[in-house]
């Protein structure tokens, strides 16, 4: 006969599992990747089967003991830790319309909602896990009125948030993986708007901005590769401000090794004028266009 605890264990399990297999059912109504369905399925089932708290690795081992189990790679790792410590979902909230990473954000001592916001629409930060990579790769430093005493405050807060047993990320981590080529993120982009406007893919409702609770937003999931995508319009605060929720498009990807995102753009300044860039990668997208036309002139 199991006891209390076995069972409040158990318990806990099986909410965590529940949360993933929403999240396959939700990729799988989406219409994304069997593969990428199939992971979260089987995770779902490696974390009911165990005998701890998965809790309790996590805050005792890091993701790398959440790595060791069956079937979980570095991204469901780090999705299933920013679960137990935050009690949220990102990936979750993100299919079920209802991502709020501006509340999130503010929780961290040090960071109220204006600096929150500030943090989501200058950073495109969501998660805890993409602030801390943030303030430790000098990109917070960067942000105008962040001092020394102010980021470490931040570092701290969130070293005690996240209950860190491995080490801080190294700034060499953001490189280690490649990024996705500007060809590719302008394909998915334009892969997107096309369906989006052809009325081709799945809408979901927005829990911001959205009174009437409307399904507006098209949402695709697509594979190049090893990486998986997934495309949304904003809907941050900036993009209704602007009136850009039709232009602005987020690309949220993952070839395994931990998920990233970025914003596609039309610009409205030189030398891109009119052209759709990756914000964040001017270099990179003057690079691809000089590349490209250069092709196009000997083509002619």
């Amino acid at each position: 006969m199991r006891s209390s605890t076995d069972m409040a264990n158990i318990t806990q399990n099986q909410d965590i599992a529940r949360r993933l297999r929403e999240v396959a059912q939700l990729l799988e109504d989406q219409g994304a990747n069997r593969f990428r369905v199939r992971a979260y399925r089987a995770a779902a089932e490696t974390i009911e089967r165990l005998a701890v708290p998965a809790a309790e690795i996590a805050q005792q081992q890091g993701t790398d003991g959440l790595q060791s189990l069956p079937g979980i790679g570095v991204s469901l790792a780090r999705s299933i830790h920013t679960l137990v410590v935050t009690g949220r979902l990102p990936m979750l909230d993100r299919l079920r319309g209802r991502m709020n990473p501006v509340s999130l954000l503010a929780s961290i001592p040090g960071i109220g909602q204006a600096f929150a916001h500030r943090l989501h629409d200058e950073l495109h930060i969501e998660t805890l896990e993409q602030l801390e990579m943030a303030a430790h790769d000098g990109r917070l430093a960067d942000i105008e009125g962040v001092g020394p005493k102010k980021l470490q405050g931040i570092v701290d807060s969130l070293t005690a948030r996240l209950g860190r047993v491995r080490k801080p990320p190294q700034v060499a981590e953001r490189h280690t993986t490649r990024e996705p080529s500007i060809d590719e993120l302008l394909e998915v982009d334009r892969e997107y708007r096309e369906a989006a406007q052809a009325g081709r893919l799945q809408r979901i409702a927005p829990h911001r901005f959205n009174q009437k609770k409307e399904a507006w937003l098209p949402i695709l999931h697509t594979q190049r590769g090893a990486r998986h995508y997934t495309a949304l319009f904003s809907n941050s605060a900036l993009a209704h401000q602007f009136n850009k929720t039709r232009d602005w498009v987020i690309l949220y990807y993952d070839d395994g090794h931990g998920e990233r995102q970025c914003t596609v753009i039309t610009s409205h300044q030189t030398p891109f004028s009119g052209k759709r860039i990756v914000r964040g990668r001017e270099e990179d997208c003057a690079s691809y266009f000089q590349s490209h036309e250069a092709m196009t002139a000997e083509a002619t």
